[in-house]
């Protein structure tokens, strides 16, 4: 067993910040069931996620709801970014990280592939001008390999996984592992996602589709993996209603909904 000390320092706090589609639900001019329910629970922003593990604070994805996001949870020491890609429903809200250099009085870290931090290099190119306009984000890029890397004192392990034929990453974290826009994930890297406690994965909708998991592949992946637990999100008002699919899902398995937090 492990001793106290250590238990304790391994516990997490999971935040979901956001858990839609790149177009969010409602969308815009739907009518549609989901997109006009009054349950908070269909009201989903782009998806991001906020965790809490060894005294860090660590942001899954800055997408284009995250000063929303950030205020909505209070949310103002954030240690380092972790981004899976470079499509803006995940990226597009990395300049409202200003306010965070500004109360932390620090450069923001963000880990990637070496694509996408070239990527952010280029969209962002006014952070890191020479001679930079007052009050920009200050952006300190990592590109992220197979290994594993460590931000302070925790570990994080990517995940390879792909978005169609776009390479992308997922994370896993002690027993936590998250990821999103994937469609097809090899055996090497399934490896890397046994015996978690917590696993969140994207579920796009009903129907297949070409670049994401739509709900019977992610269920079909959770069984395989059998984590302990598993949340879904990325979800589009496709999926259907909240109360009405969290009713046909395994026991250990939920759908997650903006703001939820979990203990892990």
């Amino acid at each position: 067993m492990l001793p106290l000390q250590l238990l304790n320092e391994m516990k997490m706090k999971l935040t979901f910040l956001g858990t839609g589609t790149s177009q969010g639900v409602p969308i815009i001019g739907c009518n549609c069931e989901v997109c006009e329910s009054n349950n908070p629970k269909d009201k989903r922003l782009r998806t991001s996620a906020f965790l809490e593990v060894d005294n860090n604070c660590l942001l899954i994805d800055p997408g284009p709801d995250l000063r929303q996001q950030l205020l909505r949870q209070k949310i103002t020491h954030i240690d380092a970014i972790l981004v899976t890609h470079e499509h803006k429903d995940h990226l597009g809200g990395l300049d409202d990280i200003r306010p965070i250099n500004f109360l932390m009085n620090k450069p923001m870290n963000l880990y990637g592939l070496k694509r996408v931090m070239k990527i952010i290099e280029k969209d962002y190119d006014y952070a890191f001008k020479t001679f930079k306009y007052p009050g920009v984000p200050n952006l300190i890029l990592n590109p992220v390999f197979e290994e594993p890397f460590f931000i302070n004192s925790t570990q994080i392990t990517p995940i390879s996984v792909k978005h169609l034929a776009l390479p992308i990453l997922g994370y896993r974290i002690y027993d936590f592992a998250y990821i999103t826009d994937a469609s097809f994930i090899s055996d090497k890297e399934k490896r890397k996602l046994q015996n978690l406690d917590l696993l969140v994965l994207n579920a796009l909708r009903i129907k297949e589709h070409y670049s994401h998991f739509n709900l019977a592949q992610a269920l079909q992946l959770i069984e395989e993996l059998a984590p302990a637990r598993a949340y879904l999100t990325h979800i589009s008002h496709e999926l259907g209603n909240h109360e009405t699919v969290s009713t046909q899902l395994p026991e250990n398995v939920f759908l997650g909904y903006d703001g939820l937090e979990i203990q892990i």
